[in-house]
C-alpha cells in the first residue's frame, strides 16, 4: 500500500471508523484523443497499457507536488490503482462507500471493469457503493473530463487560456481533495444537520439514513468530554428530527471558538449499529435594528480575502498543517474572518477554522457565460456546497455569485437579474440561518448586506464616500451601479468587501502587480494604516475586506507572499487592524 498524502482524516464533521485512505501514487495517462473510452481503459486486462504516467493523489498534474507539473491543457485524462480491502470489510451486512472530496470537473468510476457511477461538479463530494463490484483484489479507474476553455464550467480563478495573467491563475484539473474507502453497514447515515438556537438555547437535528425504514438515532452531545445532553431521534422511512435542549450554553466566536462534540448511533431490529461523530458550535448572526450581530451583540468584520492556492499544490493544499497554519496567520493578523474567494474550501481548513475561531463568508466558484446550462451547473453544485458545509459554525454568510461573474448581462438582460434572484432566495431556502449576498462587489439584486468593491487608492476619497449615504449609493465600482435596475438600497449594513490590493515585491520575488504599489515595507505599512484607519472610522460601513490573505502567481498584493511570508511584522498588522497606533515604524 502506498505511503498517503494528506492521511488525515478527510471529512471531519461526519466521521465514520473504519476507513482506507487511498491518497498516494495512482496510474496516469493524458487522453488527447479521447478514445479511452472506445478502447476500454477501464478493464483490469488490456491488450497494452496507456497508463504510461504516474500521478500523486491529491494533486493535479499541474502542480509540482503531482510529481508531473505539466501545464499544457489536456481536457481528459485517467486514473488507475489497485486497492486491497482489510478484513471484515466484506461481510454480507457491510457496504464499502467509495469517497472523491473534490474531483474538477466531470468524473465516471470502474471498478473491477463495472461501470460504478459518475459525478459533475469540480468542487463537490461524491460517493458511490462499491459493494457490487469488489473482489480479492480491485481494479479502481476514473476519467476526468475537464474543458479548459468552456466557460460555463463553474471554475472561480481558473483561467482558460495557456499561461496565468491578471487575476486568473494556473486550472487545477482532475483529482483535488482525499479519496477514500469506508465501511458501514447496510442502513446507515447519509445526513446529520445540526441547527442552533442561541435565544432558545436549543440545536435541532435532522438525520436521513439510506435506507427508508423505521429506525432511532441515539444521541450524545458533550463538551470537553463531558456528557451536556442526550436524547433520540425517530426515524420514519429514513428521515428524523428532534429538538436537544442546551441551558447556559457555551457560545462561538472568533474570540471564544467553543465547539460541542455529537456521538449519532444508528440502530434498528435485525441491523448492525452506524455510528458517526460530528459537532457543532452554538452561534447566531443575523442583522438585527440594521446591525450586522454575531451571538446577540453587534459585531465589525474585519476580513481578508483568501483565495486557497498554494505555490506547490494550486488549490491543494501541501498538508493539513498548512491548512491550519493558515488560520494562525489570519488571526495572528488581527483578521477575525475570511472571504474565501472563488474557492470551495477543503473541509480541513474549515475545521480548523471552527476549532481555531475564524469566520468564513463561503463563496461559490463561477463561470463566466451565462446560458441555461451554466444555470443548471451552478445551482446543482451549489446546493451540494451548502450541504456539504452546514455544520460549520465558521460559516457565517454565502455568496453565490461575485462580481457579475456568469451574469456579464445583467443591465440588458432580465432573465440574469432573475438567475440572482432564484440563487439568494434557493440559498435561503437551503440555509436560513446564515446571511446571502446576492452578488459580491456590486450590481445586487435581493442581498442581506450590501457590499461593495473599492480599490481607490485614496484613503482620504473613501473616507468622505462612506460618510453621506447618497455619495456611498452613487459611486459606480468597475462602473456598475451598486445595485441592479428595479432594486435599491433597503439600509442594509454596508461593508467593503473588497479594498487595498497593495502590492509589494519582497527580495526574490517574481515581477508582478497590485491594485496600489508599494516601494517599500514602510510605504506599505503607511498605505494600508491609512486604508485601515479610515475603514474602520467610516460612520457608514460595518467591516472590511482587505485584497488579499497572500500574493498568488503574478498578484504580488498580498500581506504575506505565496509562500506565506509576512512582509510586514505580524504584529504591526495586527495592531492596525485593532485600531492601535504604533510608536516604531515597521522595518
Amino acid at each position: 500500500m502506498n505511503k498517503p498524502f494528506r492521511p488525515e482524516y478527510p471529512r471531519p464533521n461526519f466521521v465514520r471508523e473504519p476507513w482506507l485512505n487511498l491518497n498516494g501514487t495512482w496510474d496516469f495517462a493524458f487522453d488527447d484523443g479521447d478514445v479511452g473510452g472506445d478502447e476500454r481503459w477501464y478493464e483490469p486486462a488490456l491488450p497494452h497499457n496507456p497508463f504510461d504516467l504516474s500521478i500523486e493523489v491529491p494533486f493535479v498534474y499541474q502542480s509540482r507536488l503531482s510529481g508531473l507539473e505539466e501545464r499544457a491543457f489536456h481536457n481528459v485524462m485517467w486514473y488507475r490503482r489497485m486497492f486491497d480491502l482489510p478484513a471484515g470489510w466484506q461481510a454480507p451486512d457491510q457496504r464499502v462507500l467509495l469517497n472523491f472530496g473534490a474531483v474538477d470537473y466531470r468524473s465516471a468510476v470502474w471498478l473491477n471493469g463495472h461501470f460504478a457511477g459518475s459525478h459533475e461538479g469540480g468542487h463537490t463530494p461524491f460517493q458511490l457503493d462499491i459493494t457490487p463490484y469488489l473482489a480479492d483484489e480491485n481494479h479502481l479507474v476514473l476519467r476526468v473530463e475537464d474543458v479548459l476553455t468552456d466557460l460555463t464550467q463553474p471554475r472561480g480563478k481558473q483561467y482558460w487560456k495557456t499561461a496565468s495573467e491578471g487575476i486568473f491563475y494556473t486550472p487545477s484539473s482532475g483529482i483535488w481533495q482525499t479519496v477514500w474507502l469506508e465501511c458501514a453497514p447496510a442502513l446507515h447515515l447519509t445526513q446529520v444537520r445540526l441547527t442552533p438556537d442561541v435565544a432558545a438555547q436549543t440545536v435541532s437535528l435532522y438525520c436521513r439514513a439510506s435506507k427508508a425504514v423505521a429506525a432511532t438515532a441515539v444521541v450524545e452531545v458533550s463538551f470537553a468530554g463531558a456528557v451536556v445532553a442526550e436524547g433520540e431521534v425517530a426515524l420514519v422511512d429514513g428521515v428524523g428530527t428532534a429538538v436537544l435542549s442546551l441551558p447556559a450554553p457555551l457560545l462561538w466566536s472568533p474570540e471564544a471558538p467553543n465547539c460541542y462534540d455529537v456521538t449519532l448511533r444508528l440502530a434498528a431490529p435485525d441491523q448492525p449499529e452506524d455510528c458517526v461523530q460530528t459537532y457543532f458550535g452554538m452561534r447566531s448572526i443575523a442583522i438585527e435594528n440594521g446591525r450586522v450581530t454575531l451571538n446577540g451583540k453587534p459585531y465589525v468584520m474585519k476580513l481578508v480575502l483568501d483565495q486557497g492556492y498554494f505555490p506547490d499544490g494550486l488549490l491543494t493544499a501541501p498538508s493539513d498543517e498548512a491548512l491550519r497554519r493558515d488560520v494562525e496567520l489570519a488571526k495572528t493578523m488581527g483578521f477575525n474572518g475570511v472571504r474565501k474567494h472563488q474557492k470551495v474550501e477543503d473541509p480541513r481548513y474549515l475545521y480548523w477554522a471552527d476549532q481555531l475561531g475564524l469566520l468564513v463568508w463561503g463563496e461559490m466558484a463561477n463561470g463566466y457565460r451565462f446560458s441555461a446550462t451554466a444555470v443548471h451547473r451552478l445551482a446543482a453544485e451549489w446546493q451540494t456546497v451548502i450541504e456539504r458545509d452546514y455544520n460549520h459554525p465558521c460559516i457565517v454568510a454565502w455568496v453565490p455569485v461575485n462580481e457579475s461573474w456568469g451574469v456579464p448581462g445583467l443591465r440588458d438582460d432580465p432573465a440574469q437579474t432573475q438567475f440572482l434572484l432564484a440563487m439568494y432566495h434557493l440559498t435561503k431556502a437551503l440555509d436560513a440561518t446564515r446571511l446571502v449576498v446576492s452578488n459580491d462587489g456590486w450590481e445586487h439584486a435581493n442581498t442581506d448586506l450590501c457590499t461593495i468593491h473599492d480599490y481607490t487608492a485614496d484613503a482620504a476619497t473613501i473616507a468622505a464616500r462612506y460618510a453621506v449615504l447618497d455619495e456611498a449609493m452613487a459611486y459606480r465600482p468597475a462602473e456598475r451601479p451598486i445595485f441592479v435596475a428595479g432594486h435599491a438600497f433597503a439600509h442594509q449594513p454596508i461593508l467593503i468587501t473588497e479594498c487595498g490590493g497593495i502590492a509589494y515585491r519582497m527580495l526574490g520575488e517574481e515581477e508582478g502587480w497590485g491594485y496600489k504599489n508599494a516601494g517599500s515595507a514602510a510605504e506599505l505599512e503607511a498605505c494600508y494604516r491609512q486604508l485601515v484607519h479610515v475603514l474602520l472610522k467610516a460612520p457608514l460601513l460595518q467591516g472590511f475586506c482587505y485584497t488579499q490573505f497572500t500574493d498568488v502567481e503574478q498578484e504580488i498584493n498580498g500581506l504575506l507572499t505565496y509562500d506565506r511570508q509576512p512582509k510586514l511584522p505580524l504584529a504591526t498588522i495586527r495592531a492596525i487592524n485593532e485600531g492601535m497606533e504604533l510608536s516604531e515604524p515597521a522595518v
